[in-house]
Formats: C-alpha cells, sequence, structure tokens
C-alpha cells in the first residue's frame, strides 16, 4: 500500500505541475468467475462434454482529475485458472501472465460544454446495443478513437473517430497494411455521431455510425462502407417503464449491398416495491437460408454488449449466428428481492426471423435465465446464474447438436473492487 501511495504522489507530480484543484483516485478489480458450461454457445454435440473452469480479471485503474484535464490508465490481465504452467508460471512472459493497457485516454476541457478525448477508451451508448463495454467478458471492449464531445444541460453530441492498421507497414505480403477483415468486428475506419436528449423523464438518443472495411477485389484494394442508423428511447416513470429502438443498415460489405434492421420494445411496471415485471420483444432481420448473397439482409449488432440481449446463454450474435436467419425474441423479466438478494428469472422464447430449408417450422426453443446479485459489502458483490435452453428440432436444424438432451449453464462470479487511494488538493 505505500509503494502504491508513493506511485499515486509521484504521477499527480507529474500531471498535475501547475494546475488546480487536482484530484487522482486509484481503484483494484479482482473479479473471478467460475463457469459450468454444458451446451453454451450452441448445442452439445455426441462429441462434446461439459466443462468447468474459473475466469479471471484483475484490473488497476488510475485516473486524474484537474479543471481542464482528465487522465485515465486502465491496466488489466485476464487469464484462466490453471493457464500457466505451475513450475515456470511466475518465470513467464507470455501474455496470459502480463498486464495489457485497457485503457489510456485524455480528456481536455475546451470550456464548460466543448471537450475531446483521445485514446484507448470504452465507448458505449444507451442499452449498448450498438456500442457497449462488453463487460461481461473478462477482457472487456475498448477503441482506440478519437472524440470531440458536447454536453449542455439537457443534450449531448459525441463525433467519433478510428482508424485501425495492424502495423506501419503496407508489403506485398500484406497489401492492404490493415486488419484481417476475417470477422464482423474488424473495420479499417469509423465515424459517428450520437446525440441523446432529454425531456422531463424521457430521453432520446440518435446514432449514425459509418464503417470502412477493406478487401481485395481480385489484385487491388477497395474499401467499401456500409453505415448503422437508428434511434433508442426511454421513458422511466415511478412504476411505468420503456424503451425502444430502431436500426437500419444500408451501404456495401465486400461486393454486398446492405439492407437490414432491428427493432425492439420494452414494457416494464412496478407493481409493488419488490416486484417488478418487463415484457419485451426485439426483431432482428436475417435472410432466408439458400438465397443469393449478393445482397446482406441479415443485421448485424456491431459493437454491442450482446450477451445482454437474446439469453444469457450467448447463441445468438456472441460471435455466431452474423449473416443468418435473424431472430425474434420475446422475453418476459420479473424482478424480485428477497431480503438482501436481488433475483430475476427471464424466460425467452426464440423463432427465426426467416425461413430455413430443412423446415417451415420457426420456433427454436425456450431459454430461462435465472440470476441472483447479493451485495456482501461496500466492495464486494456476489453474482450467481442458472440458464437452461430447451431446444427444438428447427435449432438442430439451425445449428446441428442434439436437442434430446440437457444444455445448461451456471456460474458464480465475485467482484471485489475497492477504492484504494484517492486525494484532492
Amino acid at each position: 500500500m505505500k509503494l502504491l501511495k508513493t506511485l499515486s504522489l509521484s504521477v499527480i507530480g507529474l500531471l498535475g505541475t501547475g494546475a488546480m484543484a487536482q484530484e487522482f483516485s486509484s481503484d483494484i478489480q479482482i473479479r473471478p468467475r467460475y463457469e459450468y458450461t454444458n451446451g453454451f454457445g450452441t448445442l452439445l454435440t455426441p462429441t462434446t462434454e461439459h466443462t468447468s473452469f474459473v475466469g479471471n480479471r484483475s484490473r488497476l485503474n488510475l485516473n486524474y482529475k484537474d479543471e481542464k484535464l482528465a487522465v485515465k490508465l486502465a491496466l488489466q490481465n485476464v487469464r484462466t485458472w490453471g493457464a500457466v504452467n505451475h513450475l515456470t508460471g511466475n518465470l513467464s512472459n507470455s501474455t496470459n501472465n502480463s498486464f495489457v493497457l485497457f485503457e489510456g485516454w485524455a480528456q481536455y476541457n475546451f470550456d464548460a460544454k466543448w471537450s475531446t478525448k483521445v485514446g484507448r477508451q470504452v465507448i458505449a451508448y444507451d442499452n449498448q446495443r450498438i456500442f457497449g463495454g462488453l463487460d461481461w467478458a473478462n477482457q472487456g471492449r475498448s477503441f482506440d478513437a478519437a472524440l470531440i464531445k458536447f454536453k449542455g444541460a439537457k443534450s449531448q453530441l459525441d463525433f467519433g473517430f478510428a482508424l485501425n492498421a495492424a502495423n506501419e507497414n503496407k508489403t506485398v505480403a500484406n497489401p492492404l497494411g490493415t486488419v484481417t477483415f476475417g470477422t464482423d468486428l474488424d473495420f479499417k475506419d469509423f465515424q459517428y455521431a450520437w446525440y441523446h436528449t432529454s425531456i422531463k423523464k424521457l430521453g432520446v438518443s440518435f446514432l449514425a455510425l459509418n464503417i470502412g472495411r477493406d478487401y481485395l477485389k481480385g489484385a487491388e484494394v477497395e474499401t467499401n462502407y456500409y453505415q448503422t442508423f437508428g434511434t433508442y428511447a426511454n421513458y422511466a416513470g415511478k412504476k411505468l417503464s420503456l424503451d425502444f429502438s430502431f436500426y437500419g443498415q444500408t451501404g456495401k460489405v465486400g461486393a454486398s449491398q446492405v439492407s437490414a434492421y432491428e427493432a425492439a420494445a420494452n414494457l416494464g411496471y412496478m407493481f409493488t416495491p419488490k416486484f417488478k415485471a418487463t415484457l419485451g420483444y426485439e426483431f432482428l432481420s436475417g435472410k432466408d437460408q439458400g438465397t443469393s448473397p449478393n445482397m446482406v439482409k441479415s443485421f448485424n449488432p456491431m459493437f454491442g454488449t450482446n450477451h445482454a440481449f437474446n439469453g444469457f446463454m450467448d447463441y445468438f450474435y456472441v460471435g455466431n449466428h452474423a449473416g443468418s436467419v435473424g431472430l425474434q425474441d420475446l422475453t418476459l423479466k420479473l424482478d424480485f428481492p428477497i431480503k438482501k438478494v436481488n433475483l430475476s428469472v427471464a424466460p425467452h422464447v426464440f423463432h427465426t426471423a426467416n425461413k430455413l430449408t430443412a423446415t417451415s417450422d420457426k420456433y427454436l426453443g425456450t431459454e430461462v435465465d435465472l440470476t441472483a446479485v447479493y451485495k456482501a459489502s461496500k466492495d464486494i458483490t456476489l453474482t450467481a446464474g442458472y440458464s437452461q435452453m430447451f431446444a427444438t428440432n428447427t435449432m438442430v436444424a439451425l445449428k446441428g447438436g442434439i436437442d434430446d438432451t440437457t444444455n445448461n449453464w451456471a456460474y458464480l462470479m465475485v467482484n471485489i473492487n475497492p477504492q484504494i487511494f484517492s486525494s484532492k488538493k
């Protein structure tokens, strides 16, 4: 602790010379999570078995702020318990046994309303359907980006810019000179604008996102752009809550035109101080199986925190289901505390949005998610969950696997997040 305070005071001295009203704080997060997976992410097959493991995030956050400048450094180590050899692991310099930069940004305030923020940072807006921090994943998600920000009394406006490159060289072996665009999350550059305004208890946001991807068209490199645009609105009353989203996608991915959309609505009502029910529905467009690939009709949630949507077992849009038949998700979430434990039950009824070639039945199955959260102390929170997928033959036709066996998942996560140092001068 003495060493950390010495380091903190040294950083204050380096960053804050000559500044007024300086603040510096530091906190640590230790987050181990045990998981039992038995058909998590996809159905079990005759050759797959259940697994058990503990994933762990260790993160150190350093924050500095004065009247004009804010700076954050976040270093983290992500590992699976036992992944490093116990005989040599302490001597290893592999990435599994080291800290990496999760965030490293600086924000400068030009005045009370306008600022700019540059560096590696989390970008998350609204319900995190399009842009999200992906905090559930131990590694999280952050971007190397530059932002121009406006914040008024009731409105906010962000302009964001990013440019990706795998290295500083463009060679014959790497004609793109950038990342390999083999997954939906890879991109060459993006630009976006996000606007939010509040009218009493109603919040409304608008997002326009433009993403560029390089691809080889014969021997030539070509960059095509496609756009995601739409709105998110939420109302939070004393008992009634409502949110709605609609996003469309257009442009080109590779040589294919894009025409896709997403629509969702959730209606919640607090019946008593200890019981709330929320009815929700989401539609994500897709394409019929066996149709021409010249038109992309499947909606892509892009950089969203997809684990928070469409069931916790991650059967849809978590590294899978891209370019597929779309999805309809009808859910009823029930929230109710029992003493100091906050409980929730959320069944999801899944249907495809488009047709499969093997069957006319669109019903994929039902997933039930149970979650319990207990705040043991100011700095320690325990979260436990159990989910089970009741799949149909349509799910088997879409994803493969076995539908007449138990597919379930359980976890127990401990989040330890104390502030270790805070100073003002």
